[in-house]
């Protein structure tokens, strides 16, 4: 058997350093002096929300007092939600967010001591899948999307304290990847490997993410994330050189010019996969890559590829979009309507950030309505309005599917990440990054 394809759909299912995106040429509707009213609104209410509400329930709740690290599940604690809880909690504090009741450095500190003293390992390099709660190593099996997760948590970590010791353990971990997880035949990278880093090409039971013995869009998507923030605070050509190719491998071979064509899967040659569970595209990833495009090539001193952003978005819109309803669908194929109209938190997280980039850049009547109905959605029916929580899955009919608030793949990451660039997005001279 294999497993799902895409984990956050399994589990229900940058950083926000200065993007600088350009405003010249924007377009104002007919009458309109400036920024929505009703966009201006909802972004100060949902700047409370992170506040008053969601920074606070992670900040309580997940940490866990007695071992160290984040408790997101009962019992065990996973490479993924301990780095995005690593990021989100040195985001805060980059905010200017942390008080005395509340340090969110010192909730990454210990995050990061966590991770450094468990989940690394000290022989082969790379970090462990899995430990339990009091951090013994339960799956010590590598894999590249949890890996890339590292970088990108340690890199905000280093950002929030100037610790040099996580710039350092980012670049080691960096190294360690394109040693051992490069594919020096035809590019990209390998991702899944024994403890030793030996390759892992058929499926096993440790295998929590993706298809071994393929190459995936997602976890490419969140290498090139990834490493998009370690070259900005670490100039290295080394990197530049990965950046760059992990830019042209989402561009040519999973996320094409034409949203339709998008694949889930390559074998290492790069012919396309096409048994069922690669055919399809996900809108959630479709309109993440895309203004993470841009981040990138911004990162690189690259042009940026506005056409191919608007292609993601508008394909996005126009096929996964609840017209009626708002929040994005799950899944599609092609040019036809969705075929999975389930709405997952993360993605509806992806679709508010790429409208807050492309608002910014051009003021698209299509993008300002898009954005309303998106959060008239979430206000509906995702968000709890007892403590700011988003509900992980929510049905096309608005019930529920799934109520889970935290898990190892729901951490303050997207949500958190996507309601910043949106506020930021609404205030006077703010930029998304």
């Amino acid at each position: 058997m294999r497993s799902c394809p895409w984990p956050c759909c399994r589990a229900m299912t940058a950083t926000l350093c200065v993007f600088a995106l350009s405003c010249a040429g924007r377009v104002v509707p007919a009458g309109a002096a400036g920024p929505d009213a009703t966009l201006a609104d909802a972004a100060r209410r949902l700047d409370r929300q992170l506040r008053e509400q969601v920074l606070p329930f992670w900040y309580d709740t997940a940490q866990d007092r007695e071992h160290g690290g984040y408790a997101l599940e009962a019992g065990s604690k996973q490479l993924v939600g301990q780095s995005r809880m690593i990021w989100g909690f040195s985001h805060a504090h980059r905010q200017g967010w942390s008080t005395p009741e509340r340090d969110y450095l010192q909730a990454a500190r210990q995050g990061f001591a966590f991770l450094q003293q468990h989940f690394l390992d000290p022989e082969h390099g790379g970090y462990y899948w899995m430990t339990d709660a009091a951090g013994q190593a339960t799956n010590r099996h590598k894999m590249i999307y949890g890996q890339a997760f590292v970088i990108y948590g340690l890199v905000e970590y280093y950002r929030a304290s100037r610790d040099e010791a996580a710039l350092q353990a980012a670049l080691e971990q960096f190294l360690t990847l394109q040693r051992h997880a490069r594919d020096p035949a035809h590019g990209g990278w390998f991702e899944h490997f024994t403890p030793d880093w030996t390759p892992v090409m058929a499926w096993q039971e440790h295998v929590s993410v993706e298809v071994p013995g393929y190459k995936s869009a997602n976890a490419h998507l969140h290498l090139m994330e990834a490493l998009t923030e370690l070259y900005r605070e670490l100039p290295d050509e080394r990197v530049r050189d990965a950046l760059a190719e992990a830019v042209h491998i989402n561009v040519t071979h999973f996320y094409p010019r034409d949203p339709a064509q998008s694949a889930f899967h390559c074998r290492p040659n790069w012919t396309r996969v096409t048994d069922e569970s690669s055919r399809g595209l996900s809108y959630g990833h479709n309109v993440e890559f895309a203004w993470l495009l841009l981040y990138a090539q911004d990162a690189l001193g690259v042009p940026r590829s506005w056409d191919h952003f608007y292609a993601h978005l508008d394909h996005a819109l126009k096929y996964g979009f609840d017209q009626q309803d708002g929040g994005l669908y799950s899944r599609g194929v092609g040019n036809e309507p969705a075929v999975d109209r389930d709405k997952v938190w993360w993605a509806q997280a992806e679709l508010l950030a790429a409208l807050s980039v492309g608002l910014q850049h051009e003021r698209r009547a299509q993008e300002v309505a898009a954005c309303e109905k998106l959060l008239g959605f979430l206000e509906r029916r995702m968000i709890d309005p007892q403590d700011g929580i988003w509900t992980a899955t929510v049905a096309a009919d608005g019930t529920v599917r799934s109520p889970s608030k935290k898990n190892h793949w729901k951490a303050n990451y997207h949500d958190v990440r996507g309601m910043v660039m949106f506020i930021r997005s609404q205030s006077e001279g703010g930029k998304t990054p």
